[in-house]
């Protein structure tokens, strides 16, 4: 019910568009009583008393019943689909909202293709709960009560022998629903598990082909869309049994109500004319129930998928996103103290880490895979927070920064270049939202990525394709490098940021790096002894912590874990 309310909250946001559905609806319900009115006439008054006069006037007040119901329902239909679409909009637009909110860490956890379905199919599912499972349920109870009325007007005995039915009815249907909401999550499970592989699938094609893994793929791929098929089975075989035996006990209704009005109209307790009447009027009381089915699916279906959507937009938002502190100026000291952070249950990626950069200077990180070089940056940007120990930046704990404040000083590049399927203009302009086309071209210039820009027909109008891939691993990197020097950050982090360049074009783009560290303070991090050998301070890792740190000079006087890398690099 708390989920149910929810839903209905979203909809009261657009409170005359609700009021408008309802008003509809009430009106297009009240018309079904002109119909057993009208046969009631003609068997009990026109056919009797033989009024000619009185068959053109009769018929033609239900047509015009018939035709206004009709017209009703179709503005009815063109407004409820409005508010669906209004209310549909909102919800999605609040949920990508929050899924930008959200921490990295809870990315972590959940693949691009259950965030999908989310997004793109529990949204309008659950949506539908207030066009077909609340509008037409409404409608339905209305409809029900009113023509209910009207057969209790003229007949309250033979009303009750038409009721007859109902408690058995509820009793399935109420046992049904609550056991079909559990099968209904599994169903909706197994859809987001098939659309996250396809996702997967669609993301490394280019892998499945190099590996000629297909039938592997293929495999994966029937086994997810068999269980699709068997979840969703679970639910139609017990609707194939349910929804018959409603109708088996509804329609049996129709017969015992027909038994006891023909016994009473021979008995002259009612006009043969009541008895037709409440046969007409049968099927409008009795036409939700045909509709229990289709409402039923429907509303546990987006109930489901509502409890989905819920439990996103409930998780809690990523700490101090927009609160904090926001200097005016940064100066870019940066200070880890005994720093210490795991991923999960694993062993920490960094351990009692401490370093110090001082404003402009360039640091780098060098060591092994998993030394936990890319983990300090992911520090630095707030992406996680350690377990223990401290980052200072200016001398103020990072904590007490505005994580958007941080992020906006900061500029990022790292080393699987992103580019989204936009123009390389609005890729560009994600550092600089009003950059000038001149200050694009001299970022390009920079980075050393202006030639081959200009060579391509629509030059910065060109799209990049999804994830960049009209374009090559080293044109990528330059682009986002360009990115990064557009910005103009006083902190940029280089996460082997020239590790898809040819050594020319490196050359070229290091030029553009050392005009550009020169003003700020920069991490690097690095495997080619070129990107560090010139850095301030040169940090060495292993296992999470710093074995060796000072100039390049110092180091391999050292002759330790960096003098072996240093020589690694030069086989």
């Amino acid at each position: 019910m708390s989920t149910l309310r929810r839903i209905i909250q979203h909809t009261l946001r657009f409170p005359m568009s609700s009021m408008l559905s309802l008003v509809l609806a009430f009106a297009c319900t009240a018309l079904i009583l002109v119909l057993p009115a009208v046969t009631l006439r003609f068997i009990d008054v026109i056919i009797p008393q033989k009024r000619l006069d009185l068959i053109i006037p009769t018929a033609a007040l239900g047509v015009l019943a018939i035709g206004g119901r009709q017209l009703l329902f179709t503005l009815r239909t063109y407004f409820n689909n409005a508010l669906e679409l209004k209310i549909t909009h909102l919800i999605r637009v609040e949920l990508y909202d929050k899924l930008q909110r959200l921490p990295v860490k809870w990315f972590d956890t959940k693949s691009s293709g259950e965030i999908m379905t989310r997004v793109a199919d529990d949204v309008p599912t659950m949506d539908r709960v207030v066009i077909e499972g609340i509008d037409q349920a409404l409608a339905a109870v209305l409809q029900f009560l009113i023509v209910l009325g009207y057969m209790f007007f003229h007949s309250w005995q033979l009303t009750l022998v038409t009721l007859i039915p109902l408690p058995f009815i509820g009793l399935i249907t109420s046992w049904w629903s609550k056991r079909s909401e559990s099968k209904w999550r599994e169903s909706s499970e197994a859809s987001s598990a098939l659309h996250a592989l396809l996702h997967d699938n669609l993301s490394g094609i280019r892998q499945i082909k190099a590996y000629t893994v297909e039938p592997e793929a293929l495999d994966h791929f029937d086994s997810a869309s068999r269980k699709v098929g068997e979840k969703h089975m679970n639910v139609m075989r017990g609707q194939s049994i349910v929804w018959p035996a409603v109708s088996l006990i509804a329609e049996s209704g129709i017969i015992i109500m027909v038994a006891f009005g023909a016994w009473w109209a021979i008995e002259g307790k009612i006009t043969p004319g009541t008895v037709i009447s409440f046969l007409v009027a049968w099927g409008f009381l009795f036409d939700p129930i045909s509709h229990i089915n289709k409402l039923s699916q429907t509303f546990t279906r987006g109930i489901v998928a509502a409890k989905r959507v819920f439990a996103i937009i409930d998780t809690s938002d990523e700490s101090n996103l927009t609160e904090g502190d926001r200097p005016n100026n940064f100066r870019g000291e940066v200070k880890f103290d005994q720093v210490t952070f795991a991923y999960g249950e694993e062993a920490p990626a960094v351990s009692n880490l401490t370093l110090h950069a001082a404003p402009g200077q360039t640091i780098a990180l060098v060591g092994p895979t998993g030394a936990g070089k890319s983990t300090i940056l992911n520090l630095l940007t707030r992406f996680y927070d350690p377990s223990h120990g401290q980052i200072l930046l200016d001398g103020k704990p990072i904590e007490s920064l505005s994580k958007e404040w941080l992020r906006d000083h900061t500029g990022y590049v790292t080393q699987e270049s992103f580019l989204f399927n936009t123009t390389l203009r609005e890729n560009l302009q994600l550092a600089k939202s009003d950059a000038s086309d001149e200050e694009i071209w001299q970022a390009l210039e920079s980075a050393n990525a202006a030639t081959f820009v200009r060579e391509l027909p629509e030059g910065l109008d060109t799209v990049a394709g999804e994830r960049g891939v009209r374009f090559s691993g080293g044109e990528k990197q330059r682009l986002s490098i360009a990115r990064a020097l557009l910005k103009n950050p006083p902190l940029l982090l280089l996460d082997e940021a020239t590790s898809a360049l040819d050594n020319h074009t490196e050359r070229l783009v290091q030029q553009a790096l050392e005009t550009l560290r020169s003003e700020r303070t920069c991490f690097v991090i690095a495997h080619r002894l070129s990107t560090v050998r010139n850095a301030h301070r040169i940090y060495v890792l292993k296992d999470g912590t710093i074995v060796e740190h000072g100039t390049h000079n110092q180091l391999i006087a050292q002759n330790g874990l960096y003098t072996e890398l240093a020589q690694a690099t030069l086989k």
